[in-house]
């Protein structure tokens, strides 16, 4: 169904509490060409309707807050709102609501749930009778409000200008208004030399949980709250905006030293921690916040900004509720960041990886029994690149599912190959860090089950090295996961263990075969007694448990005599063997040493 092109540009305003309820009419609406504006309350419509010029509204009539019925009742009260048409919407009893619909000014009423047709139909209609009614009224009125419309015209620009700059939900000044501040502060200490101004940008640290948990309507009103406590503890120079979502950022005008800003970064966050009542909810928040102090050496707005966002960022990663002050370094390391993120896509297109493998010892017989694989970056210009550099902005990223995934793929078929050449025994393992995001990806199941199927790789051959402190944040689904992994023959083991949250109740819930004593204790095995320390505790635990021990980073004879009067089952580290390439680790096993 289409309509006349004359009202394509009208605009229709739906009110509706329900999210599903305005993403059906703005998708339908739309469609059909009009300019569609949505409110989650009465109290939202009312000021939409008193701001912006209105064809039609469409209106739910049982909202929280101000009904259906008071708010249009509200409209044509007032003249400037008055002559705007309303349609009802309700799934109430139909003789009731129709009655008082008109009662309180309404123009039309249709039932839920809707007819599409029938609603497109009553809309072209009011608003053709609207649009008609308006080019009557101009016709009579043309020649003695001339000039009365040409300053309504303006100021009304002047007013959407206004609403333009600033957030519809807090009121505060928006992004563009802040930025047009910011470059009026930087053009001041261009003139005025000994000019400072400062920078706070502040992001709330479990906003998304409150959202999530209490709803947005709660969201909405913290997010006032918060804007008008941002408010009260600055100055009437100052300006405080909302960037988006639960970020802000405030322009300390007169900040003339760090120390300045961070007074207030601090009055900032013992405000915050106050709690907020919330339609009989107690709420708390707390924020992290970056500082950047400005002058001549910035010139333009949006650097300074960045600066302190990146301030911010610190702040969250070194425990949040705090503030940062920007320097320099963080800036390189944020460049720095996102130049290996760049390039780590590269390298998965280009396919510069490369997987080394670290053997595995059985102290009881001294030879070797399995590898570990451990994933290196050939870049084709730095050569090759250890994973302490890119791992953490592959799993910040993402980017480590894709990586992780083929090494999976290629440890499995190497170890594949190297059996039915026979230079390894079937009983072979290969050992696979698995990062926590692996384990969160949809089709994990399938994923494994399709890498052992195409590599024709024995199960029991594959160790998953999973570290201790993912394992803590498990959810049912993981464990759910772990066991059907486990069904398959597939081994588990927990990696450096010892150093995350330990704890007995999930090592019993969990099918694991192997812990892995972090390098950290055993390289100071030699300081203490052979009998007491983190080793072998962790050794007897796991023999208790029924599981093996492999202790990490061995390097000293001594570490290795130690361990074995311990009964450690087995060892990897640079005693034995630094990580090798695929053809040196079949020399390595050709010469078949023991130790």
């Amino acid at each position: 169904m289409t309509h006349n092109l004359l009202f394509s540009s009208a605009t229709i305003l739906i009110v509706d509490d329900l999210p599903t309820n305005l993403r059906l009419l703005d998708s339908v609406l739309t469609q059909q060409g009009y300019n569609v504006l949505k409110a989650i309350s009465g109290e939202l419509a009312l000021r939409a309707s008193t701001t912006i010029d209105i064809d039609l509204i469409l209106m739910d009539i049982m909202m929280p807050g101000l009904n259906g019925y008071e708010v249009c009742r509200r409209l044509k009260s007032e003249p400037k709102t008055a002559k705007i048409p309303v349609i009802f919407l309700s799934a109430l009893n139909e003789g009731f609501d129709k009655v008082k619909a008109f009662e309180v000014g309404g123009i039309d009423y249709i039932n839920k749930p809707l007819v599409i047709d029938e609603l497109l139909i009553k809309v072209q209609t009011h608003l053709s009778l609207r649009a008609a009614g308006k080019e009557i009224m101009l016709l009579d009125r043309r020649i003695e409000e001339l000039t009365e419309a040409r300053e309504e015209q303006i100021n009304y620009a002047n007013h959407q200008m206004e609403i333009v700059r600033h957030d519809l939900l807090t009121g505060l000044p928006n992004r563009g208004l802040f930025m047009e501040g910011l470059n009026l502060a930087i053009n001041r200490s261009k003139i005025e030399h000994d000019y400072r101004f400062g920078v706070l940008f502040l992001d709330c640290d479990r906003f998304k949980v409150i959202n999530n948990c209490l709803g947005y309507f709660i969201g909405d009103e913290l997010l006032n709250a918060m804007a008008r406590r941002l408010r009260d503890n600055l100055s009437e120079q100052d300006m405080v905006a909302r960037l988006g979502d639960d970020e802000f950022a405030i322009l300390l005008t007169e900040a003339q030293d760090i120390t300045t800003a961070a007074e207030v970064a601090n009055k900032i966050l013992a405000a915050l921690q106050e709690p907020f009542n919330l339609q009989g909810h107690e709420v708390f928040i707390s924020a992290s916040i970056g500082i950047s102090l400005g002058g001549r050496d910035y010139q333009q707005p949006e650097h300074i900004l960045r600066d302190a966002a990146t301030a911010m960022g610190r702040a969250k990663e070194l425990g949040k509720s705090r503030y940062q002050i920007f320097d320099i370094t963080l800036h390189q390391e944020a460049s720095r960041f996102l130049k290996i993120e760049t390039e780590l896509r590269k390298a998965i297109k280009k396919q510069e990886f490369r997987v080394y493998y670290q053997p595995i010892i059985c102290l009881n017989t001294g030879k070797i029994e399995g590898v570990e694989a451990l994933l290196r970056w050939q870049h084709p210009t730095r050569g090759l690149i250890a994973p302490a550099e890119f791992i953490p902005v592959a799993e910040e990223t993402g980017l480590i599912v894709p990586i992780g995934n083929w090494v999976l793929q290629e440890a499995c078929h190497q170890i594949r190959q190297w059996q039915v050449a026979g230079m390894v025994k079937e009983s072979f393992t290969i050992s696979v860090n698995f990062s926590p995001q692996q384990f969160s990806q949809r089709g994990l199941l399938d994923l494994i089950d399709q890498v052992l199927i195409q590599t024709q790789l024995n199960p029991y051959c594959l160790k998953l090295e999973i570290t201790e402190s993912a394992l803590m944040e498990k959810s049912q689904a993981t464990v759910a996961i772990l066991k059907q992994l486990r069904s398959r023959k597939i081994q588990f083991s927990i990696d450096d263990f010892g150093i995350g949250y330990s704890s007995l109740s999930y090592l019993h819930s969990l099918p694991v075969n192997t812990l892995k004593v972090d390098k950290f204790f055993v390289q100071n095995l030699d300081e203490a007694p052979i009998n007491t320390g983190i080793v072998p505790a962790i050794i007897r635990l796991a023999k208790t448990m029924g599981m093996n021990a492999i202790a990490e980073g061995v390097e000293t004879i001594e570490q290795l005599e130690r361990l074995r009067m311990l009964e450690c089952d087995c060892g990897q580290g640079y005693l034995f063997s630094e990580p090798l390439s695929p053809e040196e680790v079949i020399e390595l096993i050709a010469s078949e040493p023991r130790w």
